[in-house]
């Protein structure tokens, strides 16, 4: 799958980052310690976009900008209503009817000042491929299905990376499209370094082994045949959390907004009518759906936690990416990764 090399020796694909200057070797130290100076380099060129300012969208903003990338920008046409108190945590209360990105950037622009940090107001569905061309990484946060086709294609075209993610309640997903993408997994041995007929010796050495992984299109999750027989039988390990993500995406597709809990007996009758018209087998419980209402502080925590840490991995090129989708079950209240339309 790759070649092994020596962690300290050349790398072409590391020698051309800027260099760190002594302010933010001293900021990031800890971040150098566990991730290595050559992946602190790589997020101090990166360029991000986060559309969707939500609780989620907020955790990935603040994690990314706390790990030292170079540019985020911040885009939501929405305002701030009272429900984003929920788990949004960078807009002020002060801030209610105002446009939820402007709202959250001086908060964010506190994080970090070594990140530049610019708000972007208008809808999604007027950007261009011009627009998405400029960043390395594209995060798109409560998006219907066909924004999230369209943008993830032109993200294909471009070579550009892209996630989407959101929160439904304490329910959650994560999903990465990162195309044909390379990273290093370090490697430890054991070397017998003891001459023949003396006491065995051996010392620990180091290896990094490049590998690739192929990853799908968002296409995989929007047009994945929940009905197969190998998935069915994957529901009973795996439980409904998947299911449950498509019949809210349809919703979301149809009305073009989410559950509401002032509407909540009415939405939850809509939601087993689309799970009737998803699956044959009923296979998500009525009371699951009590669970996706607003966005609970806790989940968007851990969904922005785990979708922020996975740009991380992806942009320094370190560890095994999740392959592909991340989903956080509310009635178990553990999340686990689903590999979907990989071949």
């Amino acid at each position: 799958m790759g070649e092994p090399m020596d962690i300290n020796g050349p790398n072409t694909n590391r020698a051309t980052e800027t260099e760190l200057t002594e302010t933010e070797n001293e900021l990031y130290d800890r971040q150098i310690r566990l991730w290595g100076l050559d992946s602190q380099k790589r997020l101090r060129t990166a360029k991000v976009l986060i559309s969707g300012l939500s609780g989620v969208g907020a955790e990935i903003a603040k994690n990314i900008i706390l790990a030292g990338v170079s540019a985020v920008k911040l885009n939501d046409h929405r305002i701030v209503t009272e429900e984003d108190f929920c788990a949004q945590f960078l807009t002020p209360r002060s801030a209610v009817g105002k446009n939820r990105a402007e709202a959250s950037v001086e908060r964010a622009r506190a994080l970090n000042p070594m990140v530049k940090i610019s708000v972007d107001k208008e809808p999604l569905v007027g950007k261009k491929a011009e627009f998405f061309a400029e960043f390395d990484v594209v995060v798109i946060i409560g998006a219907l299905d066909s924004e999230l086709l369209r943008i993830n294609e032109i993200c294909r075209e471009k070579g550009i990376k892209f996630f989407s993610g959101d929160v439904w309640g304490t329910f959650g997903y994560c999903f990465a499209d990162l195309q044909d993408h390379s990273y290093f997994e370090d490697v430890v041995k054991h070397k017998v370094v003891s001459e023949p007929n003396e006491k065995t010796k051996t010392e620990v050495v180091t290896t990094t082994i490049q590998k690739e992984l192929k990853f799908p299109s968002y296409a995989s999750i929007s047009q994945f045949d929940v009905n197969s027989p190998t998935f069915q039988k994957k529901l009973k390990r795996t439980g409904p959390a998947f299911i449950l993500l498509r019949i809210l995406q349809m919703f979301r597709n149809k009305h073009n907004r989410d559950p509401g809990y002032l509407s909540r007996q009415e939405d939850i009758k809509e939601l087993m009518r689309l799970s009737q018209e998803l699956i044959s087998a009923p296979f998500v419980p009525s009371d699951m759906l009590e669970y996706v209402f607003s966005q609970i502080s806790p989940s968007a925590a851990i969904v922005g936690g785990v979708l922020a840490q996975e740009i991380i991995k992806v942009v320094t090129k370190k560890e095994a990416p999740h392959r592909n989708v991340f989903l956080f079950d509310p009635e178990t209240c553990c999340g686990f990764v689903e590999t979907v339309g990989v071949y």
